[in-house]
């Protein structure tokens, strides 16, 4: 059978247009790493105490998985406990590199079809009650009840905060726990020495734009009325990592401050890919 030819022409264009697409994303991949290698060649982030130089990205968004490595590398591991909340499907997210580690925690997330898809996906650890997810929409309100009714015994190692919006009014109303080490959201938008936060509503959520939770130095100044301090940011310019002034000793860059730790708005970032599309499901520990 004769195929006709505007038919071959159109299977043609169809197979050039999905080769100049593999072409366009792994050129954008190649072209996000040489960036990445630019800026951490700079003297600034060369400095053997700045995390910056530490990112590495396995399920993280960007390079949080590399910066949690190393801060625990710093100040030694002790419960293996997390609680993350704003985990979405749970695929990719601050917590499941730790899991697969061994360590154990709590998951908290609005989106029931999201808590679905983890309750399929991460099935083995939630049978053998290394993970817990509960379905909540977070307010400052039912934060600490919602921890504290699931976390017991010994203390948090990391508390993970990704809401989009009241993140500042979260970590503010958590008393049950005070993690070693807490990792946040900022918004870069706002530039040190600026020190704003959105008022709080229980309802706030995310409209898609750069209206949203809190500077950089507003964070900073809960987290010393809290017993923390800032410690680095992550490479996209949207977590900052804090950890609790007992333990920082001389682990950590100083001075302490926004200024000192900023990084701005890299979300190009978050596009990098670690091979192929992530995923998880049952795994055997060998």
């Amino acid at each position: 059978m004769t195929i006709p030819a505007e038919t071959a022409a159109l299977n043609e264009l169809v197979v050039n247009s999905r080769h100049s697409m593999v072409l366009g994303k792994l050129a954008l991949q190649a072209q996000i790493r040489l960036l990445w290698n630019d800026e951490l060649a700079k003297p600034r982030n060369r400095h053997p105490k700045r995390l910056l130089a530490f990112g590495a990205k396995a399920y993280s968004q960007g390079d949080e998985d590399g910066i949690i490595a190393e801060i625990f590398r710093r100040i030694g591991i002790e419960s293996r406990v997390f609680v993350e909340f704003g985990v979405q499907n749970g695929i990719e997210c601050n917590s499941l590199k730790l899991l697969l580690e061994g360590w154990r925690g709590l998951w908290l997330e609005g989106r029931e079809d999201d808590v679905r898809q983890i309750e399929t996906t991460h099935k083995p650890w939630l049978d053998s009650d290394r993970l817990r997810v509960r379905t909540a929409f977070i307010t400052a309100e039912n934060i600490d009840g919602l921890i504290a009714g699931q976390i017991h015994g010994p203390a948090v190692d990391l508390l993970s905060i990704d809401v989009d919006f009241n993140d500042y009014w979260i970590w503010q109303a958590i008393e049950s726990i005070r993690p070693r080490v807490v990792m946040i959201e900022y918004n870069p938008v706002w530039l040190p020495p600026i020190s704003v936060v959105v008022p709080y509503s229980p309802e706030g959520r995310w409209s898609g734009n750069n209206y949203f939770g809190a500077s950089l130095e507003a964070l900073v100044k809960l987290a010393a009325v809290k017993g923390y301090r800032l410690v680095g940011c992550g490479f996209t310019g949207a977590n900052a990592f804090f950890v609790r002034d007992d333990l920082c000793g001389e682990h950590f860059l100083e001075p302490a401050t926004a200024a000192e730790h900023y990084e701005p708005a890299r979300y190009f970032f978050a596009q990098l890919s670690n091979g192929h599309e992530p995923a998880i499901g049952p795994l055997v520990t060998v």
